[in-house]
């Protein structure tokens, strides 16, 4: 194989599907001396003939019948290669591997950014990972991912680039059957939550939503009462509907029902607010993922116009 290069393919496959040296000379925009000096070579090099020389024309042999055949399927690979090379190139093919946390990918946002990128360019494939935010940056920095939506404010860490998704209001779950579940209210004062048990997502795994409750919380006057910590958000409404305790969780984490919780809304706290982020590293990001990362602009800016 060695032998045949792809040029003097191309010349033989001319010269065999038009039968005529001019023609075949002025389908590859050269002229008729190069062209015949090609087979010859291609011929010698194979030490076979490949074409019959014809009064008005050119025929392939036997041997030359074999070789059209394979040179047809080589070509045709041959551009495949390139074309997927210049796909890849563009982000348009090619594998990106995304985290999240477990309340992240809650949030209807997230499989709707992921079935639009599934649907815009289908020959990019994506592996799913769910971890705690400090493992999902951790796998970012050593390259095991290209992207993951996380919760916890990330900034500062060298290395990654950080793009803000949304925000969204945190929700007081309640166990059925506690006295403020079966109150009328609506709406509870962050204040009546002071003398509860909390139950939080473990600060090492999401130091962003672990502070900001601390914080809402000693602002309206309490620290409160870490009763238990869960290593996930959904740990945590198993726990608050077995009766360990209250906490606060990001609205969408209410898309898991559950029986035996109840959901409120705080009053006139601001400061309560889970984010969702997308973070990427800085350096050397894959094509597919820059794809990505504009559909998800693209997405939120309309999401951002609707509300």
């Amino acid at each position: 194989m060695a032998l045949i290069d792809l040029r003097r393919l191309r010349a033989f496959v001319a010269l065999a599907e038009e039968g005529h040296v001019t023609r075949a000379a002025e389908r590859l925009g050269m002229q008729q001396p190069p062209l015949t000096r090609l087979l010859q070579s291609l011929e010698a090099d194979l030490g076979v003939l490949l074409m019959h020389r014809l009064p008005r024309g050119v025929r392939p042999t036997e041997a030359g019948k074999v070789l059209l055949d394979e040179a047809r399927i080589i070509l045709a690979r041959a551009d495949g290669v390139a074309d997927m090379v210049h796909r890849a190139a563009r982000g348009e093919q090619g594998h990106l591997a995304i985290g999240f946390t477990s309340s992240a990918a809650l949030h209807p946002i997230v499989p709707k950014m992921l079935r639009a990128f599934r649907e815009n360019l289908p020959q990019v494939s994506v592996s799913l990972e769910e971890a705690g935010t400090a493992e999902l940056v951790d796998a970012l920095l050593h390259e095991r991912l290209d992207a993951a939506f996380i919760r916890s404010p990330v900034g500062r860490t060298p290395g990654l680039r950080i793009d803000s998704v949304l925000e969204e209001p945190m929700l007081v779950a309640l166990p059925v059957g506690h006295r403020l579940a079966t109150d009328s209210a609506s709406r509870l004062l962050l204040t009546e939550l002071a003398s509860e048990p909390f139950i939080l997502y473990r600060r090492s795994a999401g130091p962003g939503l672990y502070d900001t409750i601390l914080t809402a919380c000693r602002e309206a006057g309490f620290s409160p009462v870490v009763a238990q910590e869960a290593p996930r958000l959904t740990a945590t409404l198993s726990l608050v509907a077995a009766g360990f305790g209250i906490s606060l969780v990001p609205a969408s984490m209410q898309r898991l029902g559950g029986e035996g919780i109840v959901y409120k809304a705080v009053a006139g706290s601001s400061r309560l607010i889970a984010p969702l982020l997308l973070a990427m590293r800085q350096a050397h990001p894959v094509p597919a993922l820059a794809q990505f990362r504009s559909l998800v602009q693209r997405i939120v800016a309309v999401q951002r116009r609707e509300n």
